[in-house]
């Protein structure tokens, strides 16, 4: 846990290399202090049939999962952060956004559970 879901334009993927956008969200989740390093898990979803505002424009939005427990403030700070070095990272992308969902460590499970 946490679970970051990177969905993107294809010609995202294009632009760098894939190990370096998983490994950029990764340190920055990793930087915020919310998780420990070996718990964040990046995974992405490329699009190739996809409309933005009813054009072809690229995006990238990223989907954060968390065990709930963090703060408002602290929820937004992990969206800024991540933001803000996708921005760097891909200037020219005109969509980059990001959501941050909380679920009830009650209802959650895993292999590792059972």
């Amino acid at each position: 846990m946490p679970h970051f879901v990177i969905d993107c334009s294809g010609n995202v993927l294009t632009m760098k290399p894939l190990a370096e956008l998983l490994r950029e969200v990764h340190d920055t989740a990793e930087a915020t202090k919310l998780f420990k390093p070996g718990d964040i898990k990046v995974r992405v979803r490329e699009f190739k049939h996809y409309t933005v505002a009813n054009t072809k424009n690229d995006f990238i939005h990223v989907f954060a999962n968390i065990m709930g427990g963090r703060t408002v403030e602290q929820r937004a700070i992990l969206s800024r952060q991540i933001i803000s070095k996708l921005k760097e990272m891909y200037p020219d992308v005109p969509v980059i956004s990001m959501n941050v969902f909380e679920f009830e460590k009650s209802t959650y499970c895993n292999r590792t559970m059972i």
